[in-house]
């Protein structure tokens, strides 16, 4: 993936870019993503083992 683009996938399991997160901090002034991603996670929507190519 491109990385000038923007089009870099940051986390497999919700499908984030790098885009998104300089989207987001730009909106926020800091990246609220890890916070939500967190969340997924104890609610048991993580899935990295299956989505990730490294598997994290």
């Amino acid at each position: 993936m491109d990385q000038q683009t923007g089009k870099q996938l940051i986390c497999y399991c919700f499908h984030y870019t790098r885009a998104d997160l300089l989207a987001d901090l730009a909106a926020n002034g800091r990246s609220t993503i890890q916070e939500r991603i967190m969340t997924e996670k104890k609610e048991g929507g993580c899935r990295c083992s299956e989505t990730n190519p490294k598997g994290r």
